[in-house]
């Protein structure tokens, strides 16, 4: 019977068909989340993935502690303070340390070339106007050819959506952050 034949045998290589623009967005829990699983299923196939987080500096971060053990794979780079920041009135800490994290984004593209580059919270620093619209869509444009390149966080500019290949807006029906919500060490933290 032709079900019981097995596949013919194709070499497997993975970073074979990189290159894709994703974009996780939309006012639902879960974008970092998806880009981190992405990240931890390349990791299992010895990829190369550099995670660069924007406005993030807290150390406790669950991510932060678990990706530890997946290294040399994948890397983690915070920009941000170890405080919440109120990007709606930036202060000039935030503003700074959104440049830097992508002009580390740059370097690392031309030095370091990851398979996977995800850029977390991107999408919020640039509808904020910490970082100019135009330089993110400069750096889609100017990627390496084989980077798969992930865009997460609320508000993604009308501009990153139209270079994206793979879009995906999450969506909230029910959540307890409707009420008074602290957020939990391991599920939300």
């Amino acid at each position: 019977m032709y079900w019981h034949k097995k596949p013919p045998q194709r070499e497997f290589n993975p970073k074979k068909r990189l290159g894709y623009v994703h974009v996780y967005t939309g006012e639902g829990k879960g974008k970092t989340t998806a880009a981190l699983g992405v990240a931890l299923r390349a990791a299992g196939h010895k990829m190369k993935v550099l995670i660069i987080h924007f406005v993030k500096g807290h150390k406790d971060y669950g991510e932060i502690l678990a990706l530890e053990a997946l290294q040399p794979y994948v890397e983690i780079v915070q920009f941000g303070t170890p405080d919440h920041s109120d990007l709606s009135d930036p202060s000039a800490m935030d503003q700074y340390l959104a440049k830097k994290a992508m002009e580390f984004a740059r370097r690392a593209m031309v030095e370091d070339r990851p398979d996977i580059l995800i850029l977390d919270e991107i999408n919020t620093v640039a509808a904020y106007k910490l970082i100019d619209p135009k330089e993110v869509l400069d750096f889609i444009d100017n990627k390496h050819q084989n980077t798969e390149l992930i865009l997460t966080g609320r508000y993604a500019p009308k501009e990153f959506l139209n270079a994206a290949d793979l879009i995906t807006v999450m969506t909230t029906t029910k959540h307890p952050y409707d009420e008074d919500f602290e957020p939990r060490r391991g599920i939300e933290h």
